[in-house]
C-alpha cells in the first residue's frame, strides 16, 4: 500500500521572508488560491503577530480559501497564539503552528533560558492552543542541532499536551541526508505516541541539501514535507515543492508514496510565485527552470526525438508546460484569446479579459506570434496589477555611444497626460528621472533585473524593480518587446504600488 505524504506550503510565511519580497494582502490570497488549485495539503499563510499586514493577509486567506487547511504561525507564547486564532478563527480547517528553540545554542544566546524552562512552555503553549480547537502542531526550531534525548523529551510533552503535528526543523541546513534519516529514525523509536501523529520535517538549502535531506525523512518514516514554491525562503531558501513532489511521483517504485497535488498546476504556480515576488527562477532549476527540459546537445537532442524516455525522466506536460506549439497573432480574435485564457487555467473577470485582450492585441502588433509564456506575463504582470494612478502612454528615449541619453515620457494622471523629460548616465536612468518629474517622487532604485520571457529577436522582456521609501521596499514590474518600454512600466509599477500601499503616509509626510 502507498504512503500518503503530506504537503505543507509555506510559502507565504517562510518564502515570504526571502529579503526583498514584500507581498500584499490581494497578492498572498491569490497566490493562496492557486496553492488551493495544486491541492497542497496546509498552507502556512503568515505569522500573524509579526505585523498588521501579516494579520490581514493571515485572516483573508483564512476566510477565502477553501480546501487546504490553512495555519498561522506563533511563538509558544500566550499572546502569539491569540493572534493566530484571531486571524485563523473563520477558516474552514485552521491550524494553529506554535514553535519554540530547543538547542542549546539557542537557549543560551537568544532564549536564555533553561532547558526545563523551554519544555515547560512548549507544553504549555501547546495546551492552549490546542483549548480553542483547531489543529495544533509544534515545532522544535534548531531541532537537528539539539541534543536527541532532550528533544525527545519536548516532543513528549507536546504530543500528551495535544499536538497532533510534530515538525522536526533543520533550521539551518546544517544536515546531511544520511544523518538526517536516521535522525528521524530515531525519534520515530524513541518518541512515545509518535505513531498517533504526523511526524513533520522542514529543511533548509544552506548547503543545497534540503530536498536530500526531505527525502531522507520521509523514507524513514516523516509523513509531511515543509516546503516552498521554487525553494524560495530565507538566506539560501527552503525545501522546493516541486523537487520533493516531483521526486516522489517520479520514483514512486523507489519511495512507495503518493501526494495529492495536482501535478499540471506545478508550472504556473511556479510563474505566478515568481512574477509576485519579483524573485526570477534559475534556468537550470529542477523541473520548474526554462532548461529543464531543454536539451543542445546533438546526441541528446537525436535521442529525444526518437524515444522521450532516453534523456526526459518526466513528461514536461504533467507539470503543466504546454508543448502543443499553438501560437496566437495578430489576427487571433477575443474568441480564440479567451479559449486560450482557460486552456492556461486563468479565471478572469470580463473586465481583466478586456484588459489583457487589449494588451495582447498590442503586443501582436510588434510580435509575429504571441506565446503562452507572453500570455501568461501579461496576466501575472499586468492584468492583476494593483490600482494605476499612473500609467505610461508613450516614451522616447534618444541615446547613443556619443550622446548624453534624454527621454521623454507621457504619463496619464488622473485622466491628463503629462509630459516631461531628463537626461541620465544611462537610457533607462533618464527614463527613470523623466518618470520622477512627472510623479514628483523620488526613490532610491533598490534592484533592477531584466529577464526574457521567450526566446527570438522579438523576445519579451520583462523588468522587475525594487525601490526604497522611507525604509521599505516597493516592487514593479513591467513587459516589452522594447526594453526601455518595460523599464518604465516597471518603475511606473513600483511608484503605484507605492502610492496603493503607503498612500496615507505620503499625503502626512510629503514625497
Amino acid at each position: 500500500m502507498e504512503k500518503r505524504i503530506y504537503i505543507f506550503d509555506t510559502t507565504l510565511r517562510d518564502g515570504e521572508q526571502s529579503p526583498g519580497v514584500n507581498l500584499n494582502v490581494r497578492e498572498k490570497v491569490e497566490i493562496a488560491s492557486q496553492l488551493a488549485k495544486l491541492k497542497v495539503d496546509v498552507i502556512e499563510a503568515g505569522f500573524p503577530i509579526s505585523s498588521q499586514g501579516d494579520f490581514e493577509a493571515v485572516k483573508a486567506v483564512a476566510e477565502e480559501v477553501k480546501g487546504p487547511v490553512i495555519a498561522a504561525l506563533a511563538r509558544a507564547n500566550k499572546k502569539d497564539i491569540d493572534r493566530a486564532w484571531e486571524a485563523l478563527k473563520h477558516a474552514e480547517k485552521p491550524r494553529i503552528h506554535t514553535f519554540i528553540a530547543t538547542s542549546d545554542i539557542h537557549l543560551k544566546y537568544k532564549l536564555n533560558k533553561t532547558r526545563e524552562e523551554v519544555l515547560r512552555l512548549a507544553e504549555e503553549a501547546v495546551r492552549y492552543a490546542a483549548s480553542f480547537g483547531a489543529e495544533v502542531e509544534f515545532s522544535a526550531e534548531d531541532a537537528f542541532r539539539t541534543d536527541l534525548d532532550y528533544l525527545c523529551e519536548v516532543i513528549e510533552a507536546a504530543i500528551e499536551a495535544g499536538a497532533g503535528i510534530i515538525n522536526v526543523p533543520d533550521t539551518v541546513g546544517y544536515s546531511t541526508p544520511m544523518e538526517f534519516g536516521e535522525f528521524i529514525a530515531s525519534i520515530k523509536q524513541k518518541v512515545k505516541g509518535i505513531d498517533k501523529v504526523i511526524l513533520s520535517v522542514h529543511c533548509h538549502n544552506d548547503l543545497g541539501l534540503a530536498t536530500a535531506n526531505s527525502l531522507a525523512a520521509v523514507e524513514a518514516g516523516a509523513q509531511q514535507v515543509e516546503c516552498t514554491i521554487n525553494g524560495i525562503g530565507e538566506r539560501a531558501g527552503n525545501t522546493s515543492l516541486e523537487e520533493v513532489v516531483m521526486a516522489l511521483t517520479t520514483r514512486k517504485d523507489y519511495f512507495g508514496c503518493t501526494t495529492g497535488i495536482k501535478l499540471n498546476e506545478i508550472y504556473r504556480t511556479s510563474r505566478l510565485v515568481s512574477a509576485l515576488t519579483g524573485m526570477p527562477v534559475q534556468p537550470n532549476k529542477a523541473i520548474v527552470g526554462r532548461n529543464a527540459f531543454a536539451h543542445e546537445s546533438g546526441i541528446h537532442q537525436h535521442g529525444v526525438l526518437q524515444e522521450r524516455t532516453t534523456y526526459e525522466i518526466m513528461n514536461p506536460e504533467t507539470i503543466g508546460i504546454k508543448t502543443d506549439g499553438i501560437v496566437l497573432g495578430k489576427h487571433s480574435g477575443r474568441h480564440a484569446f479567451k479559449k486560450r485564457l482557460e486552456e492556461l487555467g486563468f479565471e478572469l473577470t470580463e473586465e481583466e479579459i478586456n484588459k489583457a485582450f487589449y494588451r495582447f492585441k498590442e503586443l501582436a502588433d510588434r510580435k509575429k506570434k504571441v506565446t503562452d509564456e507572453d500570455i501568461e506575463a501579461i496576466i501575472n504582470h499586468e492584468v492583476r496589477a494593483i490600482p494605476e494612478k499612473y500609467k505610461l502612454e508613450k516614451i522616447q528615449v534618444y541615446t547613443g555611444s556619443n550622446i548624453v541619453p534624454t527621454a521623454a515620457v507621457g504619463i496619464r494622471v488622473d485622466g491628463e497626460v503629462i509630459e516631461d523629460a531628463a537626461c541620465g548616465d544611462g537610457p533607462v536612468d533618464a527614463v527613470f528621472k523623466a518618470i520622477e518629474k512627472v510623479t514628483g517622487f523620488h526613490v532610491e532604485l533598490a534592484h533592477y533585473s531584466l529577464n526574457a520571457v521567450t526566446g527570438g529577436k522579438d523576445a519579451v522582456g520583462e523588468v522587475t524593480v525594487k525601490v526604497e521609501y522611507n525604509g521599505k521596499l516597493y516592487m514593479g514590474r513591467g513587459i516589452s518587446t522594447d526594453i526601455l518600454e518595460a523599464s518604465a512600466r516597471a518603475y511606473i509599477s513600483a511608484i503605484n504600488r507605492l502610492m496603493h500601499e503607503a498612500g496615507d503616509e505620503i499625503l502626512k509626510n510629503g514625497v
